[in-house]
């Protein structure tokens, strides 16, 4: 396909990778040798088969245990990566293409030249960086089409309340523990503090769901909470993004991209009012394969498009698209959309959670290493005031009689997915210190585990007070 590096050059030209906030070809080579092209496909396809059988595993395994299976391939991507067998793992880890086994195995049987093998390492590991990438903008764009925006607005003004604290504490403790106590600069401090706002809505539901409490006062506060938490995350992290791309903290620049990206959804929200029609309309009139899914694809890459250039992020822009769609699950052609969906997050997206992993050094904690001491304070640092942050909305709740405040907090603690979607920005961002980056993975682990059986033990011991059902 490609006869020397020239044609790798021409696509450096055309295809960038925005998401990190840095300009990074996709296609990259070394003074000292070419990339090999069949090498480069066979490393990223050996790659894939090993974060397959990782997520799976660690799927499978943590969902026999009773905790969820992104966990699973968080910590199946821990193993494989460069805190353990060193199978999967990125340059910008400090590794290079001796410490990687795929390119030894790329090396013994598929004949790569060792000349070429620090190119084709490069190479392969940004190929994989752009599935990531990829994933997880399909992971937003499916949060966003799951979030319903009418179902939010009736659950009312506690909801509202519970989110806006539940966000406001973390935040505001994180942020100013991080500047006052352990003297961290502001990008990386206003970084770990927007990590706290996160809610797992995917957990959280679940386990109610197991639990029976999903129809309850409790439950439904708590998941009306919970998409709030979602959308005030989202602008967050679109706006510590992009101030983490200059590397200091602009006011006015902030107070722009705040209203920008509250515009941006707030304009794809009401978008969705009168383009759901035409959406359902067309996607009636096509007869082939994917009436559905591709166009609603296209919607989503195309908003993740203007995300980006509009200087915010493209995850803002596919969580947009989401919300723009979100009304269509009462139509068979919603209906379809969200069983096509699925398939193809199950496919795309735990490359994304498995890199994640993959990335995590582990060794940056270790307490026997004296300068790693301060790394492991800070992770327990940011999982108390996640904890306590998350607790502490529950109790705004106000106006209602007899009910369990204590749960609603409880259920507000997992950061899940979202959490580890800040982790990624942050890092590929160039913000976070190895040590501020896994101690923030660490607190979305811990938070993850530690809600779902507080959360059994909090209802346990009473019936909770169900919802009454409205007509229409």
């Amino acid at each position: 396909m490609f006869n020397s590096m020239a044609g790798f050059n021409s696509f450096n030209e055309i295809l960038l990778f925005p998401f990190s906030g840095k300009i990074q070809p996709i296609l990259a080579t070394t003074a000292e040798a070419e990339a090999e092209p069949a090498m480069i496909v066979a490393g990223v396809l050996l790659s894939l088969v090993v974060i397959y059988i990782a997520s799976k595993a660690g799927g499978e395994f943590l969902n026999w245990l009773g905790f969820p299976p992104v966990l699973g391939e968080l910590v199946g991507g821990v193993v494989i990566g460069i805190s353990a067998l060193n199978l999967v793992i990125f340059p910008e880890s400090g590794a290079d293409s001796s410490s990687s086994l795929i390119i030894s195995i790329l090396e013994t049987t598929a004949g790569l030249n060792p000349d070429a093998a620090e190119a084709t390492f490069q190479v392969q590991s940004e190929v994989l960086e752009v599935l990531a990438e990829i994933g997880v903008i399909i992971l937003l764009f499916e949060i966003g089409l799951e979030s319903n925006i009418k179902e939010l607005m009736q659950v009312g003004i506690q909801s509202l309340i519970v989110a806006i604290v539940g966000v406001t504490l973390p935040f505001v403790g994180g942020t100013a523990g991080m500047m006052l106590i352990f003297h961290v600069s502001a990008v990386p401090a206003i970084f770990a503090g927007a990590a706290l706002t996160a809610t797992s809505i995917g957990i959280t539901s679940r386990v109610l769901a197991e639990i029976n409490c999903l129809n309850t006062q409790e439950g439904q506060i708590i998941l009306g909470a919970a998409v709030i938490d979602d959308v005030f995350g989202i602008i967050i992290l679109a706006v510590v993004a992009s101030l983490a791309k200059t590397g200091e903290v602009d006011v006015i620049n902030a107070i722009y991209l705040i209203i920008s990206a509250s515009v941006f959804l707030v304009g794809a929200i009401l978008l969705g009012r009168f383009f759901n029609d035409i959406f359902v309309f067309f996607a009636g009139k096509f007869k082939t394969r994917g009436r559905t899914v591709v166009p609603a694809l296209t919607i989503a890459l195309l908003m993740a498009y203007v995300g980006t250039a509009i200087h915010l992020e493209a995850i803002l822009g596919a969580f947009a698209a989401g919300l723009v769609l979100d009304n269509l699950d009462q139509t068979e052609v919603g209906r379809e959309l969200e069983e096509l969906i699925r398939p193809i997050s199950d496919v795309i997206v735990p490359i994304f959670f498995v890199t994640v992993g993959t990335k995590t050094n582990l060794g940056v904690l270790n307490p026997a290493i004296p300068t790693n001491r301060e790394g492991l304070v800070i992770a327990i640092f940011l999982i108390v005031v996640a904890i306590l942050g998350k607790v502490a909305c529950g109790f705004s709740v106000f106006g209602l009689g007899k009910i369990n405040r204590l749960a609603v907090g409880i259920g507000m603690i997992p950061r899940g997915e979202v959490g580890l979607v800040f982790a990624s920005v942050g890092s590929s961002s160039g913000a976070l210190s190895p040590a501020l980056d896994v101690a923030i993975i660490l607190m979305v682990i811990l938070t993850t585990f530690l809600a779902p059986p507080i959360l059994r033990v909090v209802f346990g011991g009473e019936k909770a007070e169900e919802v009454p059902e409205t007509s229409g």
